[in-house]
């Protein structure tokens, strides 16, 4: 561990050399590759060298230790070396943390999509629910929220809402929301009050620039039409709606929620490229590492992940055992105790995984 860690060290003091580089400087796309590879190694090398001096003054602690002193003194010495003992193990544990390989994709922005499944108008309830608790989750984030597309039920749900999450960490938190949400309550619709199962997916994708995965205006079929609404009644008479099909992996996209073609072209462009890179990951995947599950689950669209018990006020996240009954205050976007469980224990996974490797 700690001869990786001083090979990061390294690389960040050479970072700082480049940094000061006049030609570096002068280069806009180095620039910013290097200042970010910097900024990722920050928190690492501050730690690493807070453990460093901690070892120093530790040994210096004990040497003291060993001189002639008086009772009140020594005493306090042996304090401070149990103190620093304490913090070299802290620091430690953290240090092996830090080290586990960062996804690339973390601080991005997300694109979620959300769809009714199994259970007919309670199911697009239901999704519609999930883009309530997901928004209020964002806003508590100070994240911006853009629909990118929708398909709205006359009852209030969603057949199928898919909007970007805008904001710094928002991939790393809700990247865990990717399968299949389950409900039992009863529905709005159900006059005899039993209670119904219902399903609905989530798909979290990071954001894709144009750099990150290169699509030929040749490969895309585009479509324009008048925009809908629920039931299929005509809102707009103007061409604004767009259909774009990546022809070589037929992927579909549309959007209408804008009234311009313009913009709504430029929302589900962002989209398509999402799916698309989404869609030559899982391939790769697949081929090199079919057998490889993560912690936290595959994040296969079917995987069933978490039931959301009304009657009983109950969440249980099935990949890691979590129940908790708190209901009413997930479903108003108080997520974080269920996304910090995940977190750590997708971490305790990687360094396992790390530790295994290295024996």
């Amino acid at each position: 561990m700690f001869d990786r860690l001083q090979a990061v060290e390294d690389r960040y003091d050479k970072l700082n050399e480049m940094l000061s580089d006049p030609d570096i400087v002068n280069d806009t796309n180095k620039l910013r590759q290097y200042s970010k590879e910097q900024s990722d190694l920050q928190e690492t090398v501050d730690a690493y060298r807070e453990y460093k001096a901690a070892k120093e003054q530790l040994a210096e602690a004990k040497e003291m230790l060993e001189d002639k002193l008086d009772a009140e003194m020594k005493e306090m010495v042996k304090e401070e070396v149990n103190d620093l003992e304490k913090q070299i193990e802290a620091l430690e544990e953290r240090l092996h943390i830090l080290l586990i390989p960062k996804d690339p994709n973390d601080d991005k922005n997300v694109i979620m999509e959300i769809r009714g499944a199994a259970g007919g108008d309670e199911a697009a309830l239901f999704a519609g629910s999930l883009f309530r608790m997901y928004s209020r989750y964002a806003e508590t984030n100070g994240w911006k929220i853009d629909v990118m597309d929708s398909s709205p039920t006359g009852l209030g749900g969603y057949k199928e809402v898919v909007f970007m999450i805008a904001g710094n960490g928002a991939y790393s938190k809700l990247k865990y929301e990717n399968g299949a949400h389950r409900v039992q309550r009863v529905p709005e619709t159900e006059s005899g009050g039993r209670i119904h199962t219902s399903t609905a997916t989530v798909a979290c994708l990071p954001e894709v620039e144009e750099v990150d995965v290169e699509i030929h205006d040749k490969d895309i079929r585009f479509d324009a039409y008048a925009s809908s609404g629920a039931g299929g009644q005509s809102v707009n008479t103007t061409m604004s709606a767009v259909r774009l099909t990546h022809i070589p992996t037929n992927t579909v996209v549309t959007c209408q929620d804008e009234k311009s073609q313009i913009k709504n072209k430029e929302k589900a462009m962002k989209v398509l490229r999402a799916r698309v890179a989404d869609k030559y990951r899982q391939e790769a995947q697949a081929e090199y590492d079919a057998v490889r599950k993560s912690a936290v689950g595959t994040g296969d669209r079917s995987e069933r992940i978490r039931t959301y018990n009304f009657p009983q006020n109950r969440v249980t996240d099935h990949r890691i055992g979590l129940t908790i009954q708190k209901l009413d205050q997930i479903m108003e976007g108080k997520l974080d105790e269920v996304i910090e469980a995940l977190i750590i224990e997708d971490q305790a996974e990687k360094m396992d995984k790390m530790n295994e490797s290295t024996i």
